[in-house]
């Protein structure tokens, strides 16, 4: 993943400080021009906040003053586009619901649909869907039938109750179903792009709302397609994981007679930063064929001397009665910045078709990351 640097770094800020003189030649930009001496202990949404607020701080006046100035530099600097667009967008949300009139919420909406393809406005948008949930819904429905592939994205990719780096938005996360209406409108999109928003919003719901997820795509498989049924299987891939029966059956994994031997640990003491590799061979007991789906679950020791276990995809296979097959996999426990390892007990299973099967202990070896 780029860092924060790469993304919203002394690059960025340069090309929005070089956009905003050209929109605005007489403005005093002094916080835009002291942000990179600022910028770099920060993360990539704490930088983004940081440029919003300098952009309010040197273009004030209404809405409309800072609207004007925003399209003037979309119309007229070569530069204006990747993620400097996301504080820029952040500043035309928050200065219309500063503004709390109609008109500057109609206008804001507006202009994150024509500046979204130029990166995405879907953090901006979360701001004005916080402020007025029921009419930025409106506008969104209408965007499920834009012209633009972007804007569609938008409608979905914005209004995800667990957007990653953005703010949450309550009234969202209240209302289960409150979205489906802006899925429903975009789940057969032309656009892969589109699809794959739809797909990742589904299974943001699912974190919630199991039910409500598996009732939305047995619908959608009513009268499916080949893309459909893709879409279907990434919204699902989180309940797929927890094991939720009605999602493994509506994806054709009903119960299944196996026979599991493993997993086998080739060491059962692992060095922090070294890798566990395991190996399982399983049979189908039964007397009809056997589709499966296949995770492997690592049971992490707790900082308390417990375990907690994160579900990693291992494979799909169909097996006739009686066929065998081995899984093999390596799996790293290299420092990452997402995950603190403690030493001590941790251990490895199988999940088939949800059904978990017997553990296998391990020792992770070394001291704890931060």
């Amino acid at each position: 993943m780029p860092s924060a640097d790469e993304l919203i770094g002394r690059h960025a800020v340069e090309s929005l400080l070089s956009a905003v003189e050209i929109a605005a030649p007489d403005a005093d930009l002094g916080s835009l021009r002291a942000a990179p001496r600022r910028i770099a202990p920060l993360s990539l949404r704490e930088r983004a906040d940081l440029l919003r607020d300098a952009l309010l701080a040197d273009l004030p006046g209404d809405y409309a003053t800072l609207a004007r100035t925003v399209r003037t530099a979309r119309d007229n600097a070569a530069d204006f586009t990747g993620w400097l667009i996301w504080p820029v967008t952040s500043a035309i949300a928050t200065r219309a619901v500063q503004e709390d009139t109609t008109a500057a919420f109609d206008d804001a909406m507006a202009l994150l649909a024509e500046l979204t393809g130029r990166l995405t406005s879907e953090f901006a948008i979360r701001t004005l869907l916080r402020h007025d949930l029921e009419r930025a819904l409106d506008v969104i429905s209408d965007w499920t039938g834009s012209a633009d592939a972007h804007v569609r994205r938008l409608a979905s990719e914005g209004t995800r109750p667990y957007l990653p780096w953005a703010v949450r938005v309550p009234g969202i996360q209240a209302r289960p179903g409150a979205t489906v209406p802006i899925l429903d409108a975009l789940h057969r999109d032309e656009s892969d792009y589109v699809r794959r928003s739809v797909a990742n919003h589904l299974n943001d719901l699912s974190r919630d709302h199991p039910d409500l997820v598996v009732g939305t795509a047995r619908r959608w498989l009513d009268d499916s397609d080949a893309a459909a049924g893709r879409l279907v299987r990434h919204g699902l891939r989180t309940l797929v994981k927890r094991g939720h029966p009605t999602a493994l059956d509506l994806l054709g994994f009903a119960p299944a007679r196996v026979e599991v031997d493993g997993p086998r640990l080739d060491h059962t003491t692992i060095p922090l930063g070294g890798s566990v590799h395991f190996s399982a061979s399983i049979r189908n007991t039964g007397d009809t064929e056997a589709r499966l789906t296949i995770d492997y679950i690592v049971h992490h020791r707790k900082a308390n001397g417990g375990q907690t276990g994160k579900t990693f995809k291992l494979t799909t296979r169909t097996l006739a009665p009686g066929e065998r097959i081995q899984v093999t996999r390596e799996h790293s426990f290299r420092p990452i910045t997402t995950r603190r390892y403690y030493p001590g007990t941790h251990a490895i299973s199988l999940q088939i078709n949800g059904i978990e099967s017997a553990r296998a202990d391990f020792v992770l070896a070394g001291t704890g990351t931060p």
